[in-house]
C-alpha cells in the first residue's frame, strides 16, 4: 500500500488498526466514488478521496474503542452511505468476527448499495430497509448515531424504542456543546466523552445510561 495512504491513516494508530483494514477502507472508498456518480451516497462537495478518508472513514473509525465487544450485535440508527456502520463492520473483521452490525436505512437504493458493499467486502452485517422510528422493543449492544437526527430526537428514540442496549455513541459537531448541555438539563445521563480526531470543534459522547429527570 502507498506510504502516503498509510501515513494518512496514522491518525488511527492508537486504535491498533491493521493494514488489511486500510485496504478494505480504500476499497470501500472506491465503491462510494463509483456509486456516487448516479446515487447521492455522500455530498459531491466532499467526495474527493482525501476528504472521504478524513470526513467519513477516520471520523467513523475513531469510535471503535467505545463499541462494546461483549454483545453479538451493534446497531447503526440511520447509516446513510454506511458511516459509521460499514466502517465498524470492516474493523470488526479483525477484532470480533462473530459480531453482526445492524444498519437501518430507509432508502431502497442506499440499502441495496450497502448490501452490495457488504457482499464485496465480506462483512457481517444485516441491512434493514425500514424506518427505525416504527421499530419497538429493540435489543442490541452498542447503538451508533452519526449525522442521523439531532441529539434530542436520538435520545427520545433510544429511550422509547429500545428495551435493552449497552451504550449509545453520538457524534457531536461544532454546535453540539450547547445542545448537549441543554439535553443534560432534561435527562439523567451517565456518559464519557472524547475529542474528535478529525475536527477541533467536534467531540464524541458515549452514553451508558439514559433516564428522565423528575419534574416538580
Amino acid at each position: 500500500m502507498d506510504k502516503e495512504i498509510i501515513k494518512y491513516y496514522s491518525r488511527l494508530n492508537g486504535l491498533n488498526v491493521s493494514r488489511e483494514t486500510f485496504v478494505d477502507f480504500e476499497n470501500f472508498i472506491s465503491l462510494i466514488i463509483e456509486k456516487n456518480r448516479d446515487l447521492n451516497i455522500i455530498s459531491t462537495k466532499n467526495s474527493g478521496i482525501e476528504e472521504i478518508r478524513l470526513r467519513h472513514i477516520i471520523d467513523s473509525a475513531q469510535i471503535i474503542d467505545f463499541v462494546d465487544l461483549n454483545y453479538n450485535t451493534t446497531t447503526d440508527l440511520g447509516t446513510g452511505g454506511g458511516m459509521p456502520g460499514i466502517i465498524i463492520a470492516i474493523m470488526l473483521k479483525k477484532i470480533k468476527k462473530n459480531m453482526k452490525i445492524h444498519l437501518f436505512e430507509k432508502s431502497f437504493h442506499k440499502s441495496n448499495f450497502l448490501k452490495d458493499v457488504s457482499r464485496k467486502l465480506n462483512l457481517k452485517t444485516e441491512i434493514f430497509q425500514k424506518n427505525i422510528f416504527e421499530m419497538k422493543n429493540m435489543e442490541t449492544g452498542t447503538i451508533m448515531s452519526r449525522a442521523f437526527k439531532p441529539l434530542p430526537v436520538v435520545l427520545d428514540l433510544v429511550y422509547e424504542n429500545f428495551s435493552k442496549y449497552k451504550n449509545l455513541i453520538c457524534f457531536m459537531g461544532k454546535n453540539g456543546r450547547g445542545l448537549f448541555e441543554n439535553e443534560k438539563k432534561k435527562w439523567d445521563l451517565e456518559y464519557e466523552e472524547k475529542k474528535s480526531l478529525t475536527s477541533e470543534d467536534s467531540f464524541i459522547i458515549n452514553i451508558k445510561k439514559i433516564g428522565k429527570k423528575k419534574t416538580n
